[in-house]
């Protein structure tokens, strides 16, 4: 499994591979024309935990950064949002271009591409010490790590935020 999750159509039914775009966004499985994507609309996932929304019609509102339209990027490692300053396409350009190498460049160690092969398409890593301590900061490479259910490590980043900043980070995705 890669380091970076892109939502599209559903992969599989088996509960183990990449979930679909609908999933992830907690979209009703039958048309409802009164459902709208609130806040913004999930598209990515990290094996960090991070997470990649295309921001909603009224981000302030929301209390995130960035401009409607605009790709914004929920940081494990700080706790927050950053509005990354492109719309999807540029994005996605910038992604296939290989800006995850640099965005990433402090985030990786040495053995990261065997671990992240062990995961599949619902599975992130937890570490410890968190990413958001000094000590992870210090020495990224010594922190234990463990495979867990994306949706554990989605819930631990919100409840860290809501417990040290009073900030809830809003809606991560359903994963």
């Amino acid at each position: 499994m890669p380091w970076f999750r892109i939502y599209g159509s559903p992969s599989g039914v088996d509960g183990e591979t990449l979930p679909g775009l609908a999933e992830v966004n907690a979209m009703p499985s039958t048309f409802d024309p009164a459902w709208r994507a609130g806040t913004g609309l999930v598209v990515a996932h990290d094996v960090l935990g991070g997470v990649f929304v295309l921001n909603g019609g009224n981000p302030r509102e929301a209390g995130r950064p960035g401009e409607p339209g605009e790709i914004i990027y929920f940081a494990p490692d700080a706790l927050g949002w950053e509005a990354l300053g492109a719309g999807h396409s540029a994005w996605l350009s910038w992604i296939l271009a290989g800006g995850l190498r640099d965005f990433y460049g402090d985030l990786r160690w040495d053995a990261w591409r065997t671990e992240v092969a062990a995961l599949n398409g619902r599975q992130g890593l937890s570490f410890y010490p968190p990413l958001w301590s000094a000590e992870a900061r210090q020495d990224l490479a010594a922190a234990s790590r463990r495979a867990v259910p994306m949706a554990e490590l989605l819930q631990l980043s919100s409840d860290a935020c809501r417990q040290f900043d009073g900030v809830d980070p809003g809606f991560l995705g359903v994963v």
